[in-house]
C-alpha cells in the first residue's frame, strides 16, 4: 500500500481514490481501504463488497501488471452502486489502466 501512495500514479473523485503501480508482473492485486470515518464496521464491509464487485465485474477491462488500491472517501457510505462504478472507471481511464 505504501510504495502504491508513494511511487504510483492517484486519481481521485468525490467518492474515491484510486492508485495504480505497475508491478511487472502478469497478474493485477487490489487493495481496498476503509477508513474507520466513514461509519461502523457494518457499513465499511458494504463499501468493500461493492468495490470488490465493482472491480471484479471490470477486470478484463483493465491492463494487466498492476497493483491497485481503492480508497474510499466519506461520500462512498452514501453513493449508489453505478455512481462508484462509474468513478472507478473514470479514474481508471485517467490513470491509463484501462484497455
Amino acid at each position: 500500500f505504501r510504495r502504491a501512495y508513494k511511487k504510483g500514479k492517484s486519481a481521485a473523485s468525490p467518492s474515491i481514490a484510486v492508485y495504480a503501480y505497475e508491478n511487472r508482473k502478469r497478474i493485477n492485486r487490489l487493495g481496498i481501504t476503509v477508513s474507520t470515518k466513514i461509519g461502523k464496521a457494518v457499513h465499511r464491509n458494504k463499501i468493500r463488497r461493492r468495490f470488490r464487485e465493482i472491480y471484479r465485474l471490470n477486470e478484463n477491462s483493465i491492463k494487466k501488471g498492476y497493483h491497485i488500491v481503492i480508497v474510499a472517501r466519506q461520500r462512498s457510505r452514501t453513493a449508489e452502486y453505478r455512481e462508484l462504478e462509474a468513478e472507478f472507471l473514470k479514474n481508471a481511464a485517467r490513470l491509463g489502466i484501462l484497455e
